[in-house]
């Protein structure tokens, strides 16, 4: 079954909703106080952006290794790379505040904050620059590279105010669980918005 553009953007804003909802009515901590929410929001989110790069990354790679596939595989790995970088661009702001409301400041020179942030500029720049050039084969390469350097990249930073694990590092099951709850929606929103985007059809021009 083939879902219509209008349906694809009405389950987008749907999910949007019942992502700020599920935000708004979640626990509380004694700590941070109502700011969990959107510490855990902005982990699922930033998540949600983590797996539309590495799945790129990977339609990238068979893409490469499947040559009769490629065109398809590309305009996959285009639409995912388009839904990592939306949610990234959307992830650093929402980290800024959530610096500011927990640090009662901003920290940049964080790793956790200054890695993600020289990734989200490189991948504004590397998706532009695909759209322009439309090459088949760099496309795929060119994210496979991308979502390898960045999982590595944020695999070996290191923290410095940012908890190791801030979620399961606790033992609270129904903070645990409402993150769980936020991933799933966070990942669902992604998969939605990449439909939309693979609907435009963002072929390229050159194998």
């Amino acid at each position: 079954m083939t879902l219509s553009k209008r349906t694809l953007w009405l389950l987008f804003v749907a999910l949007l909703v019942a992502t700020a909802l599920v935000t708004f009515f979640g626990p509380a901590e004694r700590t941070l106080g109502a700011n969990l929410r959107l510490v855990v929001l902005h982990g699922a989110w930033v998540w949600a952006g983590k797996a539309a790069f590495a799945l790129a990354g990977l339609a990238g790679l068979v893409g490469l290794l499947w040559a009769k596939r490629r065109a398809a595989l590309t305009g996959w790995s285009l639409a995912l790379g388009r839904t990592g970088l939306a949610f990234w661009l959307t992830y650093l702001p929402m980290s800024l505040l959530v610096m500011q409301l927990n640090w009662g400041g901003l920290f940049f020179d964080e790793p956790r904050w200054r890695v993600p942030f020289t990734f989200g500029v490189v991948a504004v720049l590397l998706q532009a620059g695909l759209a322009v050039l439309r090459i088949d084969w760099l496309t795929c390469a060119a994210n496979l590279a991308f979502g390898v350097a960045l999982w590595a990249a944020l695999g070996g930073a290191v923290n410095v105010l940012h908890p190791d694990s801030p979620i399961f590092g606790g033992d609270s099951a129904r903070i645990q669980w409402f993150f769980i709850i936020l991933l799933a929606l966070s990942l669902a929103v992604g998969v939605v918005f990449t439909l939309l985007v693979r609907k435009n059809k963002p072929e390229t021009a050159q194998k």
